[in-house]
């Protein structure tokens, strides 16, 4: 098949992008001509909470990668579409995580469509955002209109698919990221990211946005108080930091909390999850988390809360521990984890269960909601 892929690639970061080109490679080497068109323009800068939205590393070389798509010009998203109406792939894929990228999405499929060839599918990460906006609900409306068939990753994100499309959807899990390489010696982990290998360590990893909940694991860690071990935050703010700031300071945690509020480049993953011996995702809300993705590639047992599609993806009592979204639940898990033997017991069922996880049975599952949407069309 021709397959076009919109969406985060090179030379834009993070996890999303990662997905896009290890699905691309993943076509690639079944044969399939595979074109990857990313953004010139994915957030303005005036609306992106972070540092930097670019990676200074080259280009991959085995992947055609072009700058395409500006999510702000309408103008853009007509020209774009028509050029895929002429190109006519047999697929575009496209993967959906907020109602932002709803217009510029939902322009460009309704043109490639048109040309009675094109079937556009979409690996949906989220329906309803984390962050509400009164816009959202119109926006999915949109795009979720324009899409033939689609790949969902936890049954809350199916349920809430449901109030806006009829169109094919199958579930496939989030694939384990085993891009970030594996793990090294813990000593030489310290010293790179720069803390002392004598002390033990508990992960709390990736972007901070309020929802996540590390204001319930830092009132947790207080009321937990262990003994040699500190938190160790890594990832950078997308939300208050000074308000975090004056929560570690209200609670005396300084002493008891590394934190390392910076994007954490894919390079460096490795070093953090082969300093900690534990992960912690204290979610008030999610829909899945590409964070226990990474857990698996590196056998770190995790405690999760009971939000979402977490326990679908960390089952209790197997890889980790599931609780409610409480202090209280938090600080409890993290006693049980620590029993003696608890840990090794959790690491040596990862072999078992990142079966579940791969980006073969990922991509197999999308071909398979393009198979639909070709049946539905005759």
């Amino acid at each position: 098949m021709k397959i076009t892929l919109l969406g985060p690639a090179h030379p834009y970061r993070g996890g999303l992008a990662s997905i896009m080109e290890t699905m691309a490679r993943e076509y690639q080497s079944r044969g399939h001509e595979v074109r990857i068109y990313t953004f010139t323009v994915q957030y303005p800068s005036l609306l992106f909470p972070g540092k930097t939205q670019y990676v200074t590393t080259p280009a991959p070389e085995d992947l055609h990668i072009e700058r395409v798509m500006n999510t702000v010009n309408p103008l853009n998203w007509v020209r774009l579409g028509l050029r895929l109406k002429r190109e006519k792939p047999d697929m575009v894929l496209m993967k959906y995580w907020t109602p932002f990228m709803a217009p510029c999405f939902g322009t460009i499929a309704r043109i490639a469509r048109t040309n009675g060839i094109t079937k556009v599918v979409c690996q949906i990460d989220n329906v309803e955002p984390h962050e509400h906006h009164i816009i959202d609900k119109p926006c999915n409306h949109y795009y979720l209109g324009a899409v033939d068939g689609f790949v969902y990753m936890s049954e809350q994100v199916h349920g809430e698919l449901k109030a806006y499309t009829s169109a094919p959807a199958i579930f496939s899990p989030h694939p384990m990221f085993e891009n970030f390489g594996k793990a090294v010696e813990r000593d030489e982990a310290c010293r790179k990211i720069g803390i002392d290998p004598k002390v033990n360590y508990t992960l709390f990893f990736g972007l901070i946005r309020d929802y996540k909940g590390l204001d319930l694991l830092l009132e947790a860690w207080a009321k937990w108080k262990p003994e040699g071990r500190k938190l160790l935050i890594a990832g950078e703010f997308y939300a208050s930091r000074e308000k975090y700031i004056a929560l570690i300071e209200r609670l005396g945690l300084q002493d008891r909390v590394m934190l390392h509020d910076h994007f954490v480049a894919d390079e460096d993953v490795r070093y953090y999850f082969s300093t900690a011996d534990c992960l912690v995702l204290p979610y008030r809300t999610a829909t899945q988390s590409g964070v226990t993705q990474i857990a698996y590639n590196f056998s770190m047992p995790m405690i999760v809360t009971r939000v979402g599609g977490l326990p679908e993806i960390v089952p209790d009592g197997r890889v980790g521990l599931v609780c409610e979204p409480t202090v209280e639940a938090i600080a409890d898990a993290l006693q049980k984890i620590y029993v003696e033997g608890e840990l090794q017991r959790l690491r040596e069922n990862f072999t078992e269960e990142r079966k579940r996880f791969s980006w073969a049975a990922m991509c197999d599952k999308l071909e398979e909601v393009y198979n639909m949407t070709k049946k539905e069309a005759v």
